[in-house]
């Protein structure tokens, strides 16, 4: 006939009655406690230690990330007041996203693999702050002659919008790139 399965207690909750386990572990555990992973249900123990596993990046990696990311973008940054300057700014568009890619594997290299969602974040920082510099020295002059000459000044411009559009573009890039997020999956 019908087996009734053993009534099981929380182990975070003893009140309350469960039926599920920790596919890890094997510890009862409540809706409250369950976490729902692609392999099934575990509990927050088991969770938290598998991110520890994941996370294996150390004090000074940090520093490399930044440094790395850093001057990476501020030499695609000048790159791209090259190309803004003597060619048409929408090669911006196609090579943005390849200079953000180069700059995640740079920043990887230097780094020996090692990750930690910390680090991506400090990454991007250091993106943004090595294309920033080059955005300052060509928007001051740029705003100057914008404000002289008024909307002739306008195509002096186009190049703090094209180092804009490559921050816009190339930083994503070189995150998703980075920590390994698959945008084809």
């Amino acid at each position: 006939m019908t087996e009734s399965l053993p009534m099981l207690y929380c182990a975070n909750h003893p009140a309350v009655e469960t039926t599920l386990c920790c596919n890890r572990c094997e510890k009862p555990i409540c809706t409250k406690c369950v976490v729902r992973t692609p392999t099934g249900y575990r509990c927050k123990q088991c969770v938290r230690g598998q991110q520890k596993v994941f996370e294996t990046a150390v004090w000074y990696d940090y520093l490399l990330a930044f440094g790395a990311a850093a001057l990476g973008s501020f030499v695609a940054s000048l790159l791209v007041t090259l190309v803004s300057t003597f060619f048409f700014g929408l090669i911006v568009l196609l090579v943005a996203p390849s200079a953000g890619i180069a700059i995640a594997e740079l920043t990887r290299f230097v780094t020996r693999r090692h990750r930690s969602i910390t680090m991506f974040k400090t990454a991007v920082a250091g993106m943004i702050a090595g294309g920033i510099p080059m955005m300052l020295v060509v928007a001051i002059p740029a705003l100057m002659v914008f404000f002289g000459s008024g909307l002739g000044g306008l195509f002096a411009l186009l190049p703090a919008v094209w180092q804009g559009v490559y921050l816009v573009l190339g930083v994503p890039a070189m995150y998703y790139r980075l920590s390994g997020i698959r945008i084809n999956r």
